[in-house]
């Protein structure tokens, strides 16, 4: 019998990286997932690497009807016992050429999304259940090409402090999951010669010397969604390599 025998749980972003790899791991231990992704060519990946009693979703964190749909979808499918938002992006600028568009942009899909799927899902979360929201060590790492994204991944958490106080009512847990540098995806959003460059910059600052994996980072989300953590709710939980202290 596994941690996660007969819950369902939810990853929004999770078609690849550490969202696909959680999933995986829910299933081998007896659980049930629906997960969300953007990515048609991920999507029919994530289709051929889970059960076909998974739920696949193409969704996206930024659209209000779509996350509509996925309310719907959920209705449907099953109550649930875990949700994790993981679903976001990232970009790099610096401070002087951040436009209204860009910022609306990644304020859309990173903060205000994630609100709002909390919102239309928190009928859904059965007593017990728990929430987790990716944040990122960019919060902390203060770099100066970062600032807007930092800027949104403060403020998930912030919003889920607030909302482990709000869900304690109903034996709701919401936590908040920190990753430095993970291999899969790790600063995809760079290019290439910029990524490199920074990779190697990161890493030399983390102690363990090495950037993670998506099964390292998944493994303390699954902790945080099992009831292993069942005493555990407002919190931030590094998987980092020891890069950030706060």
């Amino acid at each position: 019998m596994g941690r996660f025998q007969g819950k369902r749980i939810l990853i929004t972003g999770g078609t690849s990286g550490m969202g696909l790899a959680g999933a995986q791991r829910i299933v081998k231990e007896g659980g049930h997932v629906a997960i969300t992704g953007l990515n048609e060519e991920r999507l029919a990946r994530a289709r051929n690497l889970l059960p076909e009693t998974s739920l696949i979703l193409r969704s996206d964190a930024a659209n209000e009807a779509d996350i509509n749909a996925l309310q719907t979808a959920i209705s449907s499918w099953g109550s649930l016992d875990g949700l994790w938002l993981n679903a976001g992006f990232a970009d790099v600028s610096s401070p002087e050429s951040i436009t209204a568009e860009a910022f609306n942009r990644m304020m859309n899909a990173n903060v205000r999304g994630p609100m709002l799927q909390l919102a239309a899902l928190s009928g859904s979360l059965n007593s017990g259940a728990s929430v987790l929201v990716t944040s990122s060590s960019s919060v902390y790492e203060g770099a100066a090409m970062t600032s807007l994204y930092a800027a949104t991944k403060g403020a998930v958490v912030a919003m889920v402090k607030s909302w482990a106080s709000a869900l304690a009512v109903r034996g709701i847990r919401a936590n908040t999951l920190v990753p430095g540098p993970i291999e899969t995806n790790f600063r995809h959003f760079m290019p290439e010669e910029s990524r490199k460059q920074f990779e190697e910059f990161v890493v030399n600052q983390v102690p363990l010397r090495r950037a993670g994996t998506a099964e390292e980072a998944a493994a303390v989300a699954l902790f945080l969604l099992s009831d292993d953590a069942s005493y555990v709710t407002g919190s931030q939980y590094a998987v980092d390599g020891g890069l950030v202290h706060y």
